[in-house]
């Protein structure tokens, strides 16, 4: 079975909710030849400008605009003024300095692979990236806005959201108040009718459970549809009389096939993993996600996560930052849990996640640019000889952690296409590129 952007379903990458209304009838509309970043850039096209702005250059949730590119340029740094969202504060500390000593790393040479020559000054422009900077040794040595991001602009993470909700349940793993070995309804009896209740917290974190759960977004009839509009995604119709919170559509997911045998990438998951965490914590998501990490990091800006109707927030999609407090995240991970002169989060709970999963059973999704990866807490592990890995969303959106080379690279983006696959041919090599050149 392939997928509207001619993927195999089982390989298209890293899909996320939001954008579940567009996927059906924004890729039937989708040019063979794309328009250009430049040519699509918010600003230079006037988007939402102007009091009020002209009808032509309006962007709305309720008609779907928001997910249609290239209007996704402009709403995927503006989430906040299109749909409910829940605050996580930055607390009252200073800001954590990220000292700078730019480079020019734009002329760094990288064969893509599809076998194209270009230059990291390339990568902008052919991502469709919103901004882009690069940490070495917990200095900025390069950092550039382009469209609508800005440095003081959250912008929506889509499925890098589930590698902070898994780094919150390995916390909570190291902390001994969170057992992967139990059985999911140990935590959450509510879903002992569904597909997780055989399922343990392991095969959740890991995603290898057996749940009958597709994103395939050629289908309308898929579950990936149905958990959209019960979470607000997308609008709901008005004779909607589907789950109508994240919590009323996953007790009624059914398993399908066997736990624990095949990595199958489904947002689902990272609902279920944020219930239980939310559950055994006693806080909302953006609560403790503020108290164990966002307060302590010294962060420019609050965060704050997309809701359902009941205030509950997206652990599948939904995580907004600014570009610099996503690189203060990403060096904290790469400095085993201590950033701004403290343990923020247990080295124990790093040391799990980059410890990486079963490779044999990441193989099997078939992911054609990721030989040899794995899949731990949630994050996207790619076991090189550096030791990299990635927390990874829709539309190029990025924290790719390289130990080895002392390098951190973030990157928020709005490609047209959504898979990553899209993104990698570029990205991957890209980044290990600059990881080359700063060790020199």
């Amino acid at each position: 079975m392939t997928s509207r952007i001619g993927l195999p379903v089982s390989r298209t990458l890293a899909f996320s909710t939001l954008t579940a209304m567009m996927l059906l009838p924004a890729y039937a509309e989708m040019p063979a030849q794309l328009p250009t970043a430049a040519q699509t850039d918010p600003e230079a096209n006037h988007v939402m400008e102007g009091f009020p702005p002209p009808p032509d250059k309006i962007v709305r949730f309720g008609d779907g605009s928001s997910s249609r590119f290239p209007q996704t340029r402009w709403a995927f740094n503006h989430i906040r003024e299109l749909v409910p969202t829940a605050n996580v504060s930055r607390g009252e500390g200073p800001v954590a300095a990220l000292p700078r000593a730019e480079r020019n790393l734009d002329g760094i040479a990288i064969t893509t692979l599809d076998g194209k020559q270009i230059t990291f000054g390339d990568v902008p422009a052919l991502t469709y990236a919103d901004g882009l900077l690069v940490l070495h040794k917990g200095q900025i040595v390069y950092e550039k806005y382009f469209g609508d991001g800005a440095a003081d602009r959250p912008h929506i993470g889509f499925s890098a959201t589930k590698s902070f909700v898994g780094t919150l349940a390995s916390i909570l793993v190291a902390q001994g108040k969170l057992d992967p070995a139990a059985l999911v309804t140990k935590y959450i009896p509510e879903l002992k009718d569904s597909a997780y209740a055989d399922a343990t917290v392991r095969e959740v974190m890991d995603m290898t459970v057996g749940v009958k759960y597709s994103e395939n977004y050629a289908d309308p009839k898929a579950e990936v549809y149905d958990y959209a509009r019960a979470g607000g995604m997308i609008p709901q119709r008005p004779d909607y009389q589907g789950p109508k919170t994240f919590y009323e559509f996953l007790v009624k997911l059914t398993k399908e096939g066997e736990h624990d045998q095949a990595f199958a990438y489904k947002t689902a998951n990272a609902e279920v993993l944020a219930w239980i965490i939310k559950r055994v914590s006693n806080q909302s998501m953006a609560d403790l996600l503020s108290s164990t990490i966002w307060s302590k990091l010294g962060a420019e800006h609050d965060a704050y996560f997309m809701v359902d109707s009941i205030g509950t927030e997206s652990g599948g999609g939904g995580i907004n930052t600014t570009l610099r407090d996503l690189a203060r995240f990403g060096e904290m991970m790469r400095n085993k849990g201590r950033f701004n002169g403290q343990q923020i989060i247990p080295a124990d709970a790093v040391a799990d996640i980059e410890k990486g999963g079963d490779k044999a059973k990441f193989a099997k999704a078939g992911y054609q640019t990721l030989p040899g990866w794995s899949y731990r807490d949630m994050w996207w592990i790619t076991n090189n000889d550096h030791g990299a890995y990635m927390a990874r969303g829709i539309y190029g959106q990025s924290i790719y952690i390289d130990p080895k080379a002392e390098m951190v690279i973030v990157r928020y983006a709005s490609h047209p296409r959504a898979a990553n696959a899209f993104n990698d041919p570029v990205t991957l090599p890209a980044f290990a590129a600059v990881a080359k050149e700063l060790m020199k």
